[in-house]
C-alpha cells in the first residue's frame, strides 16, 4: 500500500517537514552533482521573498545499488583507479561517494535579531544549464 508513494523522489523532504512540523515549501530536488547547491539557492530565494523566516537546505546521497556505477564504468565514466584527479591534467573520470549535510539558513538581519551564531554569509547564488 506504500509503495505507490514511499518510493517516490518527492516524498521524504514532505515527511520530514510532517514530522518536525515544519511549514513552507518542502522540495525534493535532483539536480545530480548540484542538487545540494540548488536547494541552498531555493531556500535563498525563499528566504529573500519572504515565503520562510528560517530554510533548512541539505543533500544525501547513498549508494544503495552497485548498478550505477557498473554503468558509469562501462562508459568510461569512473576513475579506474579509484582515485580523485579533479582540475589535474591526469584526471580520468570521477568516483561516487555517500554523504549528507544539512544547513540552516535565516536571513542575515533576522539572525542578528535572535542572536543567532552566524558561521557564513551567502552573498549571492544561481542556478544555470550551459546547454550543449
Amino acid at each position: 500500500a506504500y509503495a505507490g508513494t514511499g518510493n517516490a523522489l518527492s516524498i521524504a523532504a514532505n515527511r520530514i517537514s510532517y514530522l518536525f512540523d515544519f511549514r513552507g515549501p518542502s522540495i525534493a530536488i535532483d539536480t545530480a552533482c548540484s542538487s545540494s547547491l540548488v536547494a541552498v539557492h531555493l531556500a535563498c530565494s525563499s528566504l529573500r521573498n519572504g515565503e520562510s523566516t528560517l530554510a533548512m537546505a541539505g543533500g544525501v546521497n547513498l549508494i544503495l545499488s552497485p548498478a550505477i556505477a557498473i554503468n558509469f564504468t562501462k562508459a568510461g565514466a569512473m576513475a579506474p583507479d579509484g582515485r580523485c584527479k579533479a582540475f589535474d591534467a591526469r584526471a580520468n573520470g570521477y568516483l561516487r561517494n555517500e554523504g549528507a549535510g544539512v544547513v540552516v539558513l535565516k536571513r542575515l538581519s533576522k539572525a542578528l535579531a535572535d542572536g543567532d551564531p552566524i558561521h557564513a554569509v551567502i552573498r549571492g547564488s544561481a542556478v544555470n544549464q550551459d546547454g550543449r
